[in-house]
């Protein structure tokens, strides 16, 4: 016997308009986004590397689509209270997130984040990516990486270096730096690049390896003198300096940013996202603004920059597995 179904015609004309609703919607994700400002959250306080990217980036990205793009700074617990807000957010495409180089590093420092970094985050792109610089005090006798490398192997547990605390990026990188060339230097943790910095310039500490925009005034100005870049190969704002893979092939540390979406964001939301930024990132005032901090934009597919975070977690996995850092 049949099913006996009660639907009346209301019922089906309900369910049909439901339906069509639903296309519409569909419709607009993929034409009419966005239709209210967007957030932009930054795990960071303002004033640090990620902050100025989202800055740089989000007047655009407004003036691109019609609609305000507001950037939130929610910065504590080394970016991740920032990055679990952006994956508690509704995925509508109305919250992304501006992340760093530390967003893959800390897979592998917390013992147990609140989010999962594959599954709670959508990819967008990959925005610009800021070499470190080995930098140390003009006193030291010291003029290249190789007789820098000699002087430390000369007086192996003599010398220290600063950083801006553990697992950061000038400690990793240095790290780094420590395993391939099989130095014996010790690490000075502090809280934050601009007290290690100081250090450095006083000449309390031997060196430090900070990211460009962070030590350029310092160098310009004599007072640090740069030996070589983390970059596979010299950068435009110090033509003169070598990259550190001159001597050690195969170095490479850089910090990077880059933007999520909360996962489960529609496709064609995330697709409009990703072609604005690379729109954004194609206008000559902000290759300019990038260019001033010292990096160098990316772009790219959604697709590129997801497997270029699953590359930088394995490897940072490994550089603090050497490095004896345990999970906290």
């Amino acid at each position: 016997m049949p099913l006996k179904h009660d639907w009346n015609r209301a019922s089906i004309a309900l369910l049909a308009a439901s339906l069509a609703a639903s296309g519409a919607t569909m419709a607009a994700d993929a034409v009419g986004y966005p239709v209210r400002s967007v957030r932009m959250i930054v795990p960071s306080a303002p004033g640090g590397g990620t902050d100025v990217m989202a800055r740089i980036v989000a007047p655009k990205l407004a003036e691109a689509w019609g609609q305000q793009v507001l950037v939130e700074n929610r910065p504590g617990a080394a970016s991740i209270v920032g990055v679990e807000a952006a994956a508690r957010a509704a995925p509508d495409g109305y919250t992304i997130v501006m992340v760093s180089s530390g967003f893959a590093i800390n897979a592998s420092l917390a013992r147990k984040l609140p989010y999962d970094t594959d599954r709670d985050f959508a990819p967008v792109m990959q925005v610009s990516s800021v070499p470190n610089v080995l930098v140390v005090h003009p006193s030291l006798p010291a003029r290249s990486l190789g007789e820098l490398l000699a002087f430390t192997r000369s007086r192996p547990g003599q010398l220290n270096y600063a950083s801006a605390g553990n697992g950061s990026s000038p400690h990793l990188s240095m790290e780094l730096l420590r395993n391939m060339a099989g130095l014996d230097v010790v690490h000075i943790p502090y809280k934050g690049s601009g007290p290690a910095m100081f250090e450095v310039l006083s000449g309390q500490v031997t060196m430090m390896l900070p990211s460009l925009p962070t030590a350029m005034g310092q160098i310009n100005g004599g007072r640090l003198r740069a030996l070589a870049v983390t970059t596979k190969k010299r950068v435009g704002a110090l033509p003169k300096v070598p990259a550190i893979a001159e001597t050690l092939p195969g170095y490479e540390a850089v910090q990077w940013f880059g933007v999520l979406a909360p996962a489960q964001t529609p496709a064609t939301i995330v697709s409009e996202q990703n072609r604005i930024l690379n729109q954004v990132l194609g206008l000559a005032e902000v290759r300019s603004a990038l260019a001033d901090q010292g990096s160098d934009p990316v772009g790219g597919t959604a697709a590129q920059f997801a497997e270029y975070v699953k590359a930088e977690r394995a490897r940072w996995a490994a550089v603090v597995r050497n490095s004896g850092l345990r999970p906290e």
